[in-house]
């Protein structure tokens, strides 16, 4: 028997045309499907990620193995693994080197438990606050969006794990997810929703998970203007795309439209996509173009030397990837406020009130598709008890306010949890369905089992979907308003994937943190943020508006939707709207100063630095930002846009030249007419680090 299993030095070209060579129709077919997550599913009671997933490649006849996917923006869907902060928290702390560390976290933890794929890069723009999944992205920027998930996507890699880019593309919005058809145009579509996929696939993540939605009128997963004339055509990507699960294609063409593999099962490809190529609606070539660019990819990775000469499950959870976790929780929070009263002196504190039902609440975040059962979590009540003792914490919650009040007035100072939870927001999980397998969004689920079907009704009411209210529960609200009562100093913390309106009640708050979905460890990391053992140094990757009329429009019910360039920062500067709390905002606990900014064009890169000197008493982390403003012009773009960032770490007293490069491509425009890119010349301005400091002026 030929046997064709992946093995170090193999030449993966000569390989590939062996096995295409010897593989029929029906077996290559077979590699474009996953296969058996049905039965899988059933089995293990409609738990998501209890087993590695088949998910396309494989023909045992001649040794191929196939591909094993797993879930995870915020860990390992698999297992009890290291829970990180979500994604959204891990943009809030702008640190590239620490999110590619993160992917070789997850790398590791992802071949110890079989699998070969993983669908952790998630990169769809925060277009509005209300998104379900907003927790699963870095933010509303694109720049931001594309160096973040290039860092996470390399790490991942770094074991042979294939990273997957998701959701290609413009799916900004959760509940009408696979019905809804987004209007976009075509500079709207490169220049502001598309280039931070480019900028991860250039960085060398070799595979993309197409989305749910349709896009002008066509459906992703069979859109041959994303999936063939954009994403290779134009942008040269060589790697495989998959679709997303169950309902990611409707139609055969799919394939030849450039979806390589139909995720979990051969329901629309299988069977059916032989048919087609049998009887001439869908040529062979493309059939054989989509096993190369699948057994390439995989054999490229498969056939790489590990790191690791093997990958025990003790590298699950192991102590440094926990440590990971707190750092991530603790670099990613965000100080909105604070009047002075943090960081609190433990000497200084008797009784610590800690009121919220959230506090004492394991809350991760979502309980969809990125779930990640961890082994342990430190919930904030737990965190704030192991620094100051169980008797010097008093506790509350929402459920009795005169309780939660006389809590507060016994103490010295008081900590609020409010926020969300999955049944808030998250992936959007019907009551009778987990992930959509069934059910009535499914155009035609007579192909799904009923013994899948009914391990999937476990669940009396939704959970999860897109938020229809921006503002806290108003039993939180009432809470925080008890707490303030006491006259006691009121630290609030939220819990959330995005923003959050806090205008009913900031100005009655001390201090207000933002920790989003914080990870296992985030309890530790808010007990040493409030003790000021670390200083805060994350920065809002969204605008948090005063009006949730000041935000795009958003109908979680929609069935069309048009996205325009207007969205997060750039239609406040647009409209001169004035925010809460800006794209980039974040306080610390010292100062620092920025002077002496230079910037010059060196060939095709625009090199840019700025002195900055941490003038406190404390050694913290600071995030530098470069907004690039264009020429005037007649050509409607953003009025400035981030173009570089970096994250530096100062000691009390210590000056740093931190640098940035802007590659001069990046500031050019789409000419819808002409499908080309052009750089509009003239005078350009750069805005680094200090908001208040003149712009740069630079000529191209």
């Amino acid at each position: 028997m030929t046997d064709f299993a992946p093995a170090p030095g193999l030449d993966v070209a000569a390989t590939v045309d062996a096995i295409l060579a010897e593989a029929t129709l029906a077996e290559k077919i077979g590699m474009m499907s996953g296969r058996g997550f049905f039965a899988n599913y059933a089995e293990d009671g409609g738990v998501w990620g209890a087993r590695p997933y088949r998910a396309g490649s494989g023909i045992e006849r001649l040794g191929v193995p196939p591909l094993y996917f797993t879930d995870g923006p915020r860990g390992v869907a698999r297992g009890q693994s290291t829970c990180f902060p979500c994604t959204m928290a891990r943009g809030a702390s702008f640190d590239t080197d620490l999110e590619r560390r993160i992917g070789e976290a997850m790398s590791l933890e992802i071949r110890a438990q079989g699998c070969t794929l993983s669908g952790a890069v998630c990169v769809n723009l925060l277009r509005h606050p209300a998104w379900g999944r907003a927790q699963e992205t870095y933010g509303e920027d694109p720049h931001h969006l594309g160096a973040m998930g290039a860092a996470l996507g390399q790490g991942l890699q770094t074991h042979n794990v294939i990273a997957t880019v998701k959701h290609f593309a413009l799916n900004s919005m959760e509940n009408a997810r696979f019905t809804v058809d987004v209007t976009i145009d075509e500079r709207v579509l490169h220049e502001i929703y598309l280039p931070h996929f480019k900028t991860i696939l250039d960085a060398g993540v070799a595979s993309v998970m197409s989305a749910y939605n349709k896009v002008n009128g066509e459906y992703c997963g069979q859109d041959r203007v994303l999936l063939t004339d954009i994403l290779r055509g134009e942008w040269g990507f060589d790697g495989f795309v998959h679709s997303d699960w169950i309902m990611g294609v409707y139609k055969p063409y799919g394939a030849s439209a450039g979806l390589d593999i139909e995720n979990p099962e051969p329901l629309v490809f299988g069977d059916k996509l032989i048919a087609a190529v049998e009887s001439g609606h869908v040529e062979p070539r493309v059939i054989e173009t989509a096993c190369r660019r699948i057994l390439t990819t995989q054999y490229r990775f498969a056939c790489a030397d590990d790191p690791l000469p093997d990958y025990p499950m003790s590298l699950v959870a192991c102590e440094a990837h926990v440590a990971l976790a707190c750092e991530a929780a603790e670099k990613s929070a965000v100080l909105l406020a604070n009047d002075g009263m943090l960081p609190l002196d433990a000497t200084r504190i008797t009784r610590l009130a800690v009121l919220g039902r959230l506090a004492a609440l394991e809350n991760t975040g979502d309980n969809g598709s990125s779930r990640v059962r961890a082994p342990h979590v430190v919930t904030a009540l737990a965190g704030l008890t192991a620094w100051l003792g169980a008797d010097r914490i008093v506790t509350g919650d929402e459920g009795d306010l005169d309780a939660a009040q006389a809590a507060a007035a016994a103490a010295d100072a008081v900590v609020v949890v409010v926020g969300y939870t999955s049944e808030q927001e998250g992936e959007f999980i019907p009551g009778d369905l987990t992930l959509g397998q069934a059910g009535s969004l499914v155009p035609d689920d007579t192909h799904i089992p009923a013994e899948v079907k009914a391990a999937r009704r476990s669940r009396p009411t939704s959970i999860g979907g897109d938020r229809s209210d921006l503002d806290l529960p108003p039993a939180q609200v009432a809470l925080i308003a008890a707490a303030a009562a006491s006259g006691k100093p009121v630290i609030v913390v939220i819990v959330a994937g995005s923003a959050v309106m806090v205008e009913g009640w900031h100005t009655k708050a001390n201090a207000i943190l933002q920790t989003f979905y914080s990870g296992m460890e985030g309890g530790t990391a808010l007990a040493r943020l409030i003790s000021g053992a670390v200083v805060p140094s994350g920065r809002l990757p969204f605008t948090v508006a005063r009006s949730a009329d000041d935000y795009p429009f958003f109908d979680l019910n929609a069935t069309t939707i048009t996205y325009d360039r207007w969205h997060g920062y750039a239609k406040f500067a647009h409209q001169g709207l004035i925010p809460r709390y800006a794209f980039g905002h974040g306080l610390s606990y010292t100062s620092f100063n920025y002077r002496a900014a230079q910037a010059r064009v060196v060939g095709d890169t625009i090199h840019a630095s700025v002195a900055v000197t941490n003038t406190g008493a404390r050694a913290a982390d600071t995030v530098v930002l470069g907004f690039v403003a264009p020429p005037e012009s007649n050509v409607e773009r953003w009025p400035e846009a981030l173009a570089a960032f970096a994250r530096v770490t100062l000691a009390p007293g210590e000056t740093r030249i931190v640098t940035l490069e802007i590659a001069v491509v990046s500031l050019r425009t789409r000419d819808a007419a002409t499908h080309r890119w052009v750089l509009q010349r003239g005078r350009y301005r750069l805005r680094i680090g200090d908001p208040a400091a003149a712009a740069l002026v630079i000529d191209l």
